[in-house]
C-alpha cells in the first residue's frame, strides 16, 4: 500500500509539478526556488514538499544555501532531493522484476550476452522504424525523456572530455567500461551505483554538471581558446536500474546496444562512460566533437 499512497500523492497538480521540478534538477532544491519555479507561494510549496517527503517520494535535509559558514552565514534552509527508492504499482499484482532478474541470470550463465546485445540493437532499430536518425542532441533528448532516461546536457570543457570526465566521474570504476562485443565475465565486480557518491561538495549531483536537468542551462561555454565547448548528453536515470545493479555488464551492454539501434547511423553516437548514480551511456554529436 505504501507505493499506492505515494503515487496517489501526485494527484494534486501543484504537488506533481513540484515533484517533477525537484526530480529534474538532480540536486538539492530549496523551498524558495521550488515555489518560484512552479508559480506558488513559499508556504504552499513547503506544505506540498513536506507531503512528498512524508510519502517517500522526496528526501529532505538542511543546508546553508549561501555557501558560507560561521557567524553571519544565516540559518540552514530546508532542501529536497529525489528519493532513491523506486515506486511502482500494478493492479492486479505482477512481478516483472523477478522475471527480468531470472532471465538476466540465465543469459549470463549461458553466455548469451552477444545474442542479447544483438537483439537489443535490433529492437532499437525496429522502434525507430522508418524515422531518420536523430540529427542533434536536442532531438535525442526528447527521445530519451520519453523513455524515462532523464537526460541533461553537460559541457565537456576540454574538447576531448578526458580531464573533465575523469573529474566528474570520480574514482575509477573497478569493473571498467562495458564492451557489448565482449562476453560477460560472471566474476566481474559490480559497478558502484550509490547516487550519494556522485554528489559534489555543494550538494549538486555530480561535479562538472553544467546545467539543470532540463538540459539547457549553461549548455554552451568557451573552452579557453575561443571555441565553443562541446556538449554531451548524460542521463540521470537508468530505466533498468534494479536489474543493472545485479548484472551490470550484461544490462549496461544491452542498454548501450539498444541506444545504438535507436540512434542509427546519424551524427549522434553513444559511448560507455560510467558515473555512479547515472546511466552508464553518454551520447555526443560527432559533428561538434571534431577539431
Amino acid at each position: 500500500m505504501e507505493d499506492i499512497n505515494a503515487i496517489a500523492a501526485l494527484q494534486d497538480s501543484v504537488r506533481r509539478a513540484l515533484y517533477e521540478y525537484v526530480a529534474a534538477r538532480g540536486r538539492e532544491v530549496g523551498r524558495n526556488e521550488a515555489a518560484e519555479a512552479v508559480g506558488v507561494t513559499r508556504t504552499l510549496a513547503a506544505h506540498h514538499l513536506d507531503k512528498l517527503t512524508e510519502v517517500g517520494l522526496l528526501e529532505s535535509g538542511s543546508r546553508r544555501l549561501t555557501g558560507r559558514s560561521g557567524p553571519g552565514a544565516g540559518r540552514p534552509a530546508k532542501v529536497y532531493t529525489l528519493a532513491r527508492a523506486e515506486r511502482s504499482v500494478s493492479l492486479p499484482a505482477r512481478d516483472y522484476r523477478t522475471l527480468a532478474e531470472l532471465l538476466a541470470e540465465a543469459a549470463e550463465q549461458a553466455g548469451l550476452d552477444t545474442r542479447l546485445f544483438a537483439a537489443a540493437r535490433h529492437r532499437g532499430e525496429a522502434e525507430r522504424g522508418a524515422q531518420a536518425p536523430p540529427e542533434g542532441l536536442e532531438e535525442v533528448m526528447e527521445m530519451l525523456a520519453a523513455r524515462g532516461y532523464a537526460p541533461h546536457l553537460e559541457n565537456v570543457a576540454d574538447g576531448g572530455g578526458g580531464a573533465d570526465r575523469a573529474h566528474a566521474a570520480g574514482p575509477a570504476d573497478p569493473a571498467g567500461p562495458v564492451d557489448p562485443t565482449r562476453p560477460v565475465d560472471p566474476a566481474r565486480p559490480a559497478r558502484p551505483t550509490d547516487p550519494a557518491r556522485s554528489e559534489a561538495p555543494d550538494g549538486r549531483a555530480g561535479a562538472g554538471v553544467a546545467g539543470d536537468a532540463a538540459g539547457t542551462d549553461g549548455a554552451e561555454g568557451a573552452d579557453g581558446v575561443g571555441r565553443i565547448a562541446p556538449r554531451v548528453v548524460r542521463m540521470r536515470n537508468c530505466p533498468f536500474h534494479v536489474v543493472a545493479e545485479r548484472f551490470p555488464p550484461l544490462v549496461c551492454g544491452m542498454n548501450f546496444a539498444l541506444l545504438q539501434g535507436l540512434l542509427g547511423s546519424g551524427p549522434v553516437t553513444a559511448r560507455m562512460d560510467a558515473r555512479p548514480g547515472e546511466c552508464c551511456v553518454v551520447l555526443e554529436d560527432s559533428k561538434n566533437n571534431t577539431d
